[in-house]
């Protein structure tokens, strides 16, 4: 998933930014093959080239990582299948919230994994 994420963003942002793959390529050191198989779902790069590439956006790795503003059936559209990891009717967001409205999201975390895990068939629990 983190990937799927990862690279929509990079996309979004070469796409802003008005930089080409190949920009990419120079700016941040990481070959022009590699940033092609990563734009296209079929790498996964490590944490050094993660934060080589945020560097030469010029963006907060975190925040490539968190964040998209892709939709569930976009990116699944874009990556050819069904995201893991996440149950239909569920999705993954990232939030800056106050302190308290914090605790109350990640209580509501909390309830909702409680609440797959005991209705995840036991075949998919191994």
């Amino acid at each position: 998933m983190y990937n799927q994420i990862f690279f929509t963003n990079i996309l979004r942002i070469l796409d802003e930014k008005g930089i080409t793959k190949e920009q990419l390529s120079k700016i941040s050191g990481v070959s022009m093959g590699f940033i092609c198989d990563l734009t296209n779902g079929k790498s996964n790069p490590s944490l050094r080239i993660m934060e080589q590439i945020a560097d030469a956006l010029d963006i907060p790795l975190p925040a490539l990582l968190e964040e998209t503003d892709m939709d569930r059936q976009s990116l699944e559209a874009l990556t050819g299948g069904p995201l893991r990891g996440i149950a239909e009717g569920h999705e993954r967001v990232s939030l800056i919230l106050p302190s308290h409205q914090a605790f109350i999201a990640k209580q509501w975390a909390k309830e909702a994994k409680a609440q797959l895990t005991k209705n995840k068939p036991e075949n998919q629990s191994k």
